[in-house]
């Protein structure tokens, strides 16, 4: 792949070029040039783009897509164009697939299907066998097949003495282990926040605490096994203090939240739309407050989409029975840039690769050429028209948001919404 990006403005402060617009010139997925004007004496494509920006690649530690057994909901192939659109250039995948991803050749599969791509696939492997909590998966060789982390997605893990043993048996092969942060017994048949909302609604709320025991009880057997913790998606504000405190103890422990838990409330849901039925369930005004502040200061590592495709047929039905989650791969660049500034908004965008076994890679001339390309400064409403994904979930439906992705360079791969 040779190409020459004309005119971007280079956002990535582990570049000497960084906040200054230059000429990009890629051979053979390198980048060999950059200039204020490089001449096209090749006759390379060229890439000349409105505003055109372009930072390191971006990072997406939770997606689903359905491949194998939920392809109504998505495919691997389909899922794979969303993110490349998106402007994501690596995605770790999560294993809720039908079968559930916890041996070595489900792991196999997946990094087959998803192979010569631009966007890189990092698969996930289920913590326990099915993801039914009840006896650990074959960690070690679905490590070896090329699983980055293991997590029963969306499933917390109500046996204390099995996650102590998955802490410490991870810890010898350098195991990443991830912990929904959820105590079940506390949520019964809650589906959103409780609050005064819930109570005025009329339904079953979800208390914070059942989160935060998760979170406390999950550090407590961290500080006593030692290993690796990661604790996907928090949503309360005292789970941040929680987390924060871990921190200081030098405890390994990172976290990541939703992007919607920090641009929505439990406010939203006056409608009964059950795009805005995600888990863990939006919260209050207090509780977004407190997650910006947790990651603006480094508490929470990373964002996520927490892109769950769900077909039509399990989310238009009774709020009480549809199911939880959201797309959110095609809002993540303007959802975020509503609440932060376009620096932090590409700071939060491509962390959390190394986390997750995968160095960053930064725009200098000899690196491969791993980019995402934007315009930051385009305002528009999201239509559901425009939605790549098979299914149309999404909580933005009608949001007003800041930023136009372009698509990516990765992979030795041109993939570009304007091509």
């Amino acid at each position: 792949m040779n190409i020459l990006i004309k005119s971007a403005t280079i956002i990535d402060p582990k570049s000497e070029f960084h906040n200054s617009t230059q000429d990009i010139l890629i051979e053979n997925g390198k980048i060999l040039k950059i200039s204020k004007n490089i001449k096209n004496t090749n006759n390379y494509q060229e890439v000349k783009l409105d505003n055109l920006h372009i930072s390191q690649g971006w990072f997406d530690s939770s997606v689903c897509f359905g491949e194998p057994g939920f392809e109504e909901r998505e495919t691997i192939k389909n899922g794979l164009k969303v993110a490349a659109s998106s402007g994501f250039t690596t995605i770790a995948l999560n294993p809720n697939t039908n079968p559930i991803l916890d041996t070595n050749s489900d792991i196999t599969f997946v990094t087959a299907k998803s192979n010569n791509n631009a966007v890189t696939v990092l698969p996930i492997g289920a913590l326990t066998i099915g993801s039914n909590g009840v006896d650990l998966a074959e960690l070690y060789d679905m490590s070896t097949a090329g699983a980055v982390a293991f997590y029963d997605y969306k499933k917390p893990i109500s046996n204390p003495n099995l996650m102590k043993i998955a802490l410490q048996y991870a810890a010898n092969f350098d195991g990443l282990v991830c912990s929904f942060p959820q105590e079940n017994k506390i949520v019964g048949n809650g589906v959103m926040n409780e609050n005064v909302t819930s109570t005025t609604l009329g339904l079953k709320g979800i208390p914070a605490l059942a989160e935060e025991l998760q979170v406390a009880r999950d550090i407590f057997l961290l500080e006593y096994t030692g290993g690796k913790l990661h604790i996907p998606t928090i949503s309360t504000a005292k789970s941040v203090e929680l987390i924060r405190e871990a921190k200081k103890k030098k405890l390994d422990i990172t976290c990541s939240v939703a992007i919607h838990n920090l641009c929505l409330s439990d406010g939203s849901l006056t409608s009964f739309d059950s795009n805005f039925k995600v888990l863990p369930p939006l919260r209050t005004q207090e509780d977004i407050e407190a997650l910006i502040a947790g990651v603006k200061d480094g508490t929470i590592d990373m964002v996520t989409t927490d892109h769950s495709p769900i077909d039509i047929e399990e989310k238009k039905v009774e709020f009480d029975r549809a199911e939880y989650g959201t797309i959110g791969l095609e809002t993540a660049f303007g959802a975020l840039q509503t609440v932060f500034t376009l620096k932090k908004t590409i700071d939060l965008l491509t962390k959390g690769k190394q986390r997750f076994g995968l160095e960053p890679t930064s725009i200098t001339i000899g690196n491969k050429a791993n980019l995402s390309l934007f315009n930051p400064d385009e305002k528009y409403t999201f239509d559901t028209k425009g939605i790549k994904s098979k299914s149309k979930n999404s909580i933005f439906k009608g949001a007003s948001l800041k930023g136009k992705v372009y698509g990516i360079i990765s992979n030795n791969q041109v993939s570009l919404n304007t091509l």
